[in-house]
């Protein structure tokens, strides 16, 4: 497998791979460091509250928590599907640990064991995800989460770190960047499918009050945003409970966020091409070493980092604890290796999207005329189908140096500001995203309120009584505002523009 070289720092990558006809050539690249002060200081955009923009934890306490070990894995059946014995058969393994990067020899090798990076679990075990609660017809038939065509889970997996215990390992890359077809294939790196937020919400019922709601603190807090943090604050277990049970597949209430407010699952397929990560472009990419940053903060290092006199991650505490220290945020207490990281980042350059079922018949060429007339590639300009520019929300007034820093729109598109404006990830942006693969994705929108393409044209959203068919926060009618391009097409161009869009 040869992953694809973006435009970015790929000169010393082709150096590198100058083969020797027939041969596997030994490959000795130059591994970034994640931790790079320098870079840290400036891989994220500001907040839109710049004065409270994360201040991340030092390089030299980074550096001193321990490497997280990857350990071979082993599919989570469906209890229809498990073979007779196949826990049985898991104690009597030995544990494995897998990655080893003194035996990667070729590009290839580091791909695979990115792949193993991608799928390795930070969380082991705990209240969410256990042996007991998957063998428990009941929690199947409440979380319902799509099966691969061999009966399993994707994104979940059993792991042995010691002979005679098998335990659940979840919140790895591929939890949530996992999608599972209708037909069973899955896509690794694509917008997943796995109800995690249901997961979470009946574990919920079994936690105290305190815990569920410190949880909340953790991920969602934002003390700076006084009323917001009044209202989230007032949420009672059961509400939050309730919140978690209304999000849809696809979307989750990710940490950094708002649970009144998710967050679209992004896809990783053709991230090498993307000038800016999350859907409010709080991350900027500009190569390998930023997708490493990216991961390491979001399996763990956000919610140590300092907003103001706020850690997300020790609630109550203005100090970091001792690198290793037990936290209760999956991953803040271990990390990844720079070699880890970076095999991760090249297996995620070289994923592909899965091929296209649609075609590119009369009604799409027809769509894609129309795509053409009404100007869509200023912002979705082919053939990435994004111009990577950064799109101003609402109440947004960018300053006058980011329009040298970044990549700012002159277009606005009016969607709802509040994932921008007021969370820990809101830098006052949305960035423009891909419409490559949205045949496979869904829900759409950055906080999934539409479920498909043709709700998205479809000019009844605008009504205050419409009922959007992806994410609401509660049963209540609301119209999903902004982007009104080509919702005012007639019915057989805007079916044609569909058409073509699937296409992609």
């Amino acid at each position: 497998m040869t992953s694809k070289i973006s435009a970015f720092g790929s000169a010393a990558l082709l150096a590198a791979l100058a083969a020797v006809p027939g041969a596997a050539q030994p490959w000795e690249p130059e591994v970034p460091r994640t931790w790079d002060a320098r870079a840290i200081a400036d891989f994220e955009l500001p907040l839109a509250t710049p004065e409270m923009s994360p201040v991340h934890v030092p390089e030299d306490w980074y550096y001193a928590l321990p490497v997280r070990p990857i350990y071979r894995a082993y599919p989570i059946y469906h209890p229809d599907h498990e073979p007779p014995g196949y826990l049985e058969s898991l104690r009597e393994k030995e544990p494995e640990v897998i990655f080893d990067a003194k035996r990667l020899e070729t590009e290839a090798d580091w791909i695979t064991a990115g792949r193993a990076v991608f799928e390795a679990p930070v969380g082991l075990g705990g209240v969410v995800f256990n042996v007991e609660r998957l063998h428990d017809p009941g929690w199947w038939r409440t979380v319902d989460p799509p099966l691969t065509r061999a009966g399993t889970l994707a994104g979940l997996v059993y792991v042995v770190r010691e002979r005679g215990e098998v335990e659940v390992g979840s919140f790895a890359c591929a939890t949530c960047h996992s999608r599972v077809l209708e037909d069973g294939a899955v896509v690794p790196g694509a917008q997943g499918n796995f109800p995690l937020e249901r997961a979470i919400a009946v574990a919920g019922h079994d936690l105290p009050e305190q815990q569920v709601r410190r949880f909340a603190t953790i991920l969602y807090s934002a003390p700076w945003l006084s009323e917001r943090e009044s209202a989230l604050r007032a949420l009672s277990k059961e509400e939050l409970i309730r919140l978690r049970e209304r999000i849809p597949d696809g979307v989750i209430g990710r940490q950094g966020t708002d649970i009144r407010f998710p967050s679209r699952i992004p896809d990783l397929i053709g991230i090498e091409d993307r000038r800016y990560l999350d859907a409010t472009g709080f991350v900027r990419h500009r190569g390998p070493g930023d997708v490493m940053r990216y991961a390491a903060t979001n399996q763990g290092m956000d919610v140590l980092a300092r907003h103001g006199d706020f850690i997300p991650g020790v609630p109550g505490h203005r100090e970091l604890p001792p690198p290793g220290s037990p936290l209760p945020f999956p991953g803040s207490s271990a990390r990844y290796s720079d070699e880890q990281l970076y095999a991760l980042a090249l297996y995620l350059y070289s994923l592909e999207p899965p091929p296209n079922p649609n075609p590119r018949d009369v009604l799409a060429a027809r769509g894609e005329a129309v795509f053409r007339e009404q100007r869509c590639g200023r912002c979705h300009t082919p053939p990435l189908y994004t111009n990577n520019e950064l799109v101003p929300a609402p109440g947004f007034e960018p300053p006058p140096e980011h329009f040298e820093l970044y990549d700012v729109s002159e277009e606005r598109v009016d969607t709802d500001p509040t994932l921008a404006m007021t969370t820990r990830r809101g830098t006052g942006y949305y960035k423009v995203p891909s419409l490559l693969g949205l045949w496979y994705r869904g829900p759409l929108e950055h906080n999934g309120s539409v479920a498909t393409l043709e709700d998205w044209f479809d000019p009844a959203r605008f009504e205050p009584g419409y009922r959007p068919t992806g994410w609401g926060p509660n049963a209540e009618p609301r119209a999903v505002e902004g982007h009104p391009f080509g919702v005012g097409l007639p019915e057989e161009d805007r079916r044609a523009l569909i058409a073509f869009l699937m296409t992609l």
